[in-house]
């Protein structure tokens, strides 16, 4: 066996002992009890540890993090996660941030989603154009606590102090862009102009006619349902006068859910895919910002898109089974 792994580095001694508990026990698993007696994972640190780390029965945010229990009880961090996973069969989820939603709102989303599910079949759901608008910023979003350096060193300070700070601007220069998408293609990208007050008359005259629009009608052969959230520009009088008399058919916004980026392909998907592309490099300005957003625009796949919006209908039926409350904690 030695010679014939020779990568494992075993010791014929090892090897003795192994072969001798088989004989023995019929198994190489060590005998209960054998090995180091525990110090710290005793039922009383387990009992403790349990009583502290979960949320309270109706009391939600109440439980208390590995290092709070460190401070606390004196059992070390690692101990702790041991503790959680292996004797108290534990599992971690992370917390995400959701829209605010008030038992109105929920009840608004729920009724929302019914008559969606109603109207958009597969053939509606084919010739729906999805819109939204986001900001993107020159300074690259970073999420500190996945930001880690690795270097082959004894001490922190013998570390480049470039390599372990990461400059942050007050105030980063910004861009608003408009898109839509559905599965008959993609709108090209419609930048807002800096200092503009997006209320109803621009979005109308810059976002949709100059903008969006003509790009939809001409890929959709004037024969789409147009899609928007519920931002005051969105929903005003003007607005929903002008889509009455420039577009075939649109989501009226009573019809669409409230505070609900869970349900709009654009938000939960493709905002993401292209903020992903996007900052693979180091942005300049803002016209290196434009620039790369148009070519990351261009790369985004249909595919993707096509992925996104075929989720929607499990997305109606999850909100519709939950009563219209949050399902995003469910769709990891």
């Amino acid at each position: 066996m030695i010679r014939e792994f020779p990568s494992r580095e075993w010791k014929r001694s090892t090897l003795s002992d192994l072969i001798k508990r088989i004989d023995a026990t019929g198994s190489s698993d060590r005998k209960l009890g054998s090995g180091r007696p525990r110090s710290t994972r005793t039922p009383e640190n387990i009992q403790l540890v349990g009583e502290l780390i979960c949320s309270q029965e109706g009391q939600p945010s109440t439980s208390k993090s590995p290092r709070e229990i460190e401070r606390e009880t004196g059992i070390s961090r690692s101990s702790v996660r041991r503790i959680a996973k292996r004797d108290l069969k534990l599992k971690t989820f992370r917390r995400r941030q959701v829209q605010s939603l008030s038992d109105t709102d929920a009840q608004k989303r729920l009724v929302a989603c019914r008559r969606l599910k109603k109207r958009l079949r597969r053939l509606t759901l084919t010739r729906t154009w999805f819109s939204d608008e986001k900001v993107f910023t020159v300074q690259t979003p970073s999420n500190t606590q996945n930001d880690r350096v690795y270097a082959d060193v004894r001490s922190k300070r013998e570390v480049a102090a470039e390599r372990l700070l990461k400059g942050r601007k007050h105030f980063s220069k910004s861009v608003m862009v408009s898109v839509a998408v559905s599965k008959l293609g993609k709108s090209s990208v419609v930048f807002v102009q800096p200092g503009a007050k997006v209320n109803s008359k621009y979005y109308c005259d810059n976002v949709l006619e100059a903008g969006l629009l003509p790009e939809i009608r001409r890929i959709s052969n004037n024969d789409f349902v147009f899609q928007q959230d519920g931002a005051p520009a969105h929903r005003s009088r003007h607005t929903v006068a002008y889509l009455t008399s420039h577009v075939p058919e649109f989501i009226e916004p009573e019809n669409w859910p409230p505070n609900s980026p869970d349900l709009n392909p654009v938000d939960y998907s493709v905002w993401g895919a292209l903020q992903q592309t996007v900052y693979r490099q180091k942005i300049r300005d803002i016209d290196h910002l434009k620039c790369v957003l148009l070519d990351c625009w261009d790369q985004l796949s249909q595919d993707t898109i096509n992925r996104a919006i075929d989720q929607l209908p499990k997305r109606l039926d999850m909100v519709i089974r939950a009563e219209g409350r949050h399902v995003e904690f469910q769709l990891d």
